[in-house]
């Protein structure tokens, strides 16, 4: 599944009417499920309502996929909130990132979030550690806790260690869904056990991320990796930005990013343009 971008105008706004043209193309390219408002979805720069407005837009271009929500909140009232938004959108779940401003140091108050939040949520739970955004790792062992609770369906791991989401996915119990969020991880982490991924370069190069995921585990995976990894690189170093970038060369409709973040410049676009067409995602 994409970590979908969110289309903003130049004033910040969200353009309803991009994001569902791009719904549809990837769908067209494959795709059957979508994560809304993640990191790469600048999530954490959502307002009030925005979610709703992104899961029904989405709901409306793919009737039939399955439509998860990022949460990015401090507070469970937060957290619950945005749930309350996903679920009266039609969403099917929520993904919720680790909370770190007053409790990074305090791991049973992290634990004790996520437990709160999949007891009171309207919508199944998937947890979410971005250490490269929160600079928080959901201890392994607390994930592997986590997992069993009823209303906790799955895990992304955008760590990029395909070995620890191997471990989550072998010590959870079944019916927990578990994803890789890392390009770079996704054929050693799907040949292991894990189930699939959810990745930023699953909105420019669709189709090569499902080749990664269909041949795990295969001689044919190699060259297919390789290819992936050199193009998500490529463009995942310089964030957000850039993905939207490669999105828009690709055929969606990337629209600007939303403040503090910067488009990027002419020379990371010509950087993010050479990958792509060595990738042979464009001429």
């Amino acid at each position: 599944m994409p970590a979908i971008i969110t289309p903003f105008t130049a004033a910040g706004i969200i353009d309803g009417t991009a994001h569902r043209d791009n719904v549809s193309r990837l769908w067209e390219r494959g795709v059957r499920g979508v994560v809304i408002g993640g990191s790469n979805g600048e999530g954490p720069y959502l307002e009030l309502g925005e979610r709703a407005l992104l899961a029904a837009g989405t709901r409306e271009a793919a009737p039939d996929g399955f439509v998860i929500v990022g949460l990015a909140a401090e507070s469970l009232r937060s957290a619950l909130a945005q749930a309350g938004e996903a679920a009266a959108a039609g969403a099917d779940a929520v993904l919720a990132m680790t909370p770190t401003t007053l409790v990074r140091h305090r791991p049973d108050l992290v634990e004790g979030f996520f437990t709160d939040l999949a007891d009171a949520a309207p919508l199944p739970v998937f947890l979410y550690s971005v250490p490269t955004v929160t600079a928080y790792e959901l201890p392994l062992e607390m994930a592997i806790r986590l997992a069993a609770h009823p209303n906790v369906m799955g895990m992304k791991d955008s760590g990029g260690d395909a070995a620890r989401c191997i471990k989550i996915a072998s010590g959870a119990p079944p019916g927990f869904w578990m994803f890789v969020g890392a390009s770079a991880s996704v054929a050693a982490a799907v040949a292991g056990g894990v189930h699939g991924c959810v990745t930023s370069s699953a909105n420019y190069a669709p189709r090569l991320v499902t080749a990664v995921v269909t041949a795990a585990g295969t001689p044919d995976v190699h060259p297919l990796h390789e290819r992936l990894v050199r193009v998500s690189r490529a463009v995942e170093r310089h964030g957000a930005a850039a993905v939207k970038y490669a999105a828009t060369r690709t055929g969606l409709e990337g629209g600007h990013p939303r403040r503090p973040l910067r488009p990027i410049t002419a020379a990371m676009a010509a950087e993010v343009d050479l990958a792509l067409a060595e990738a042979g995602l464009i001429g």
